[in-house]
């Protein structure tokens, strides 16, 4: 394939990551505008993508994303390796500790969530399946951050300077490192109204074999309900589920 088809296939592409949870709805008009392309070339995306189901047409000129999407996501469910490993040992943290079991990743430079297992008295969480959480704040997120690579770490500090100070953590590089150090070495982040003034989390890292991370496994409840046990009793339970599951992707 040419330079210019890769070029163009990139840009048609990049169609879908103008929705966000903001912006669900566009015309072609605001799509070519949007890449910088001829009217003609905006027109031509839309309906390619329409074809393909990726996009649909939603009334008044305007297209949000297609079908195809759903089941798209439904093969991803079903070939995660950490779901179909992981989901047993989710349950029986579940039944062990009366909290809910999530299941996070690091996608790109987002943290998402790609598996809950719901307790009796499941946890209000605004975050869920698909919808990006927030980088700095929470449990997940920080055992994720904690075992990247130093220069990843820091590539993370210099593009994301407002949002890391407005989550209150270390603004210079020294401190930063030692933040994460600190959470590293003690294999577990516990959150309390951090996220979301109502939840509590505790989590752990999921490494592979390599000792890269895959993601974070935590135990989430209402900060009244976390109140009711110590909290570092959670880490071994959650530290032998995480080394059951990951042990299983080898």
């Amino acid at each position: 394939m040419s330079d210019k088809a890769d070029s163009s296939l990139a840009r048609m592409l990049g169609v879908l990551d103008l929705f966000t949870e903001q912006r669900l709805h566009w015309t072609a008009d605001e799509i070519s505008e949007a890449l910088q392309v001829s009217l003609p070339t905006g027109y031509r995306y839309v309906k390619m993508l329409t074809e393909a189901g990726l996009l649909q047409r939603a009334g008044d000129a305007q297209v949000t994303l297609g079908p195809r999407i759903i089941v798209l996501d439904h093969f991803i469910r079903q070939s995660d390796p950490v779901l179909q490993h992981g989901i047993p040992f989710m349950k029986e943290l579940v039944a062990l500790t009366g909290f809910d079991c999530v299941v996070s990743s690091l996608l790109g430079t987002q943290v998402l969530d790609t598996h809950r297992e719901y307790s009796s008295v499941p946890a209000d969480l605004s975050y869920g399946r698909g919808r990006p959480r927030p980088l700095f704040l929470g449990a997940a997120p920080k055992v994720i951050l904690a075992q990247l690579p130093t220069g990843t770490l820091h590539k993370l500090m210099d593009a994301h300077g407002p949002e890391i100070a407005a989550a209150g953590l270390p603004t210079t590089w020294p401190e930063f490192r030692r933040y994460f150090s600190r959470i590293r070495k003690a294999g577990f982040y516990f959150s309390n109204g951090e996220l979301e003034s109502s939840l509590s989390a505790m989590a752990v890292p999921l490494l592979a074999f390599d000792g890269r991370v895959i993601g974070a496994l935590s135990l989430v409840s209402a900060v009244q309900r976390m109140a009711m046990i110590e909290p570092s009793k959670l880490v071994p339970l959650l530290q032998r589920a995480a080394t059951d599951i990951c042990s299983r992707l080898r």
